[in-house]
């Protein structure tokens, strides 16, 4: 038996009366849930190491920020948390020197009397990305009398003693002329 597929008005009609699937809705906005849970979760156990890793070189100071680094904070039941610090292994000295100053900026960022204690692990610390690469300026080249005179002047000289002596004359030249007299 051969069935007839319906005409474009039949579709129409059919699809206008009945759905066979509901219209699918799009999810919620999750920060809208996700944003009341982190509160309740910052409120409760506090920012951690994360947050004090972004700030480390403010709080540590940049000579000892490049030898330690936040690894946890340790909630204590008395109240207050335990700072953990990996520190490599010749700053742990220093670090236990300036404890009280470590604790006190710490607490500057976290709040008053968020950190109690220091704890100190001897271990090796993640290199932190440098601050920002010095851009190296290219000076200009020399114009070519000066290239020739410099070239003549040196034209008596052994090969490498000239090419040495033609790359020091022209870095002393290339800085005469980027100094105004």
């Amino acid at each position: 038996m051969k069935r007839t597929l319906p005409t474009l008005e039949e579709a129409r009609a059919i699809l206008a009366a009945k759905r066979t699937r509901p219209q699918r809705r799009a999810p919620p906005p999750v920060g809208r849930r996700l944003g009341k849970l982190i509160k309740t979760l910052d409120e409760r156990f506090g920012q951690g190491a994360g947050g004090l890793q972004a700030h480390w070189r403010e709080i540590a100071g940049e000579a000892l920020a490049r030898s330690t680094q936040p690894m946890r904070l340790i909630k204590q039941k008395t109240g207050g948390a335990t700072l953990e610090i990996r520190v490599d292994g010749p700053a742990a000295a220093l670090i236990q020197h300036q404890a009280p100053a470590i604790l006190s900026r710490a607490n500057l960022f976290l709040g008053e009397g968020a950190v109690t204690k220091l704890r100190i692990v001897q271990g090796p610390v993640r290199a932190a990305a440098p601050a920002k690469k010095p851009t190296i300026r290219r000076r200009p080249p020399l114009d070519a009398a000066r290239e020739a005179s410099l070239a003549q002047g040196l034209a008596a000289a052994d090969p490498p003693l000239k090419d040495a002596l033609m790359k020091l004359g022209r870095e002393v030249l290339r800085r005469e002329v980027s100094r105004p007299h």
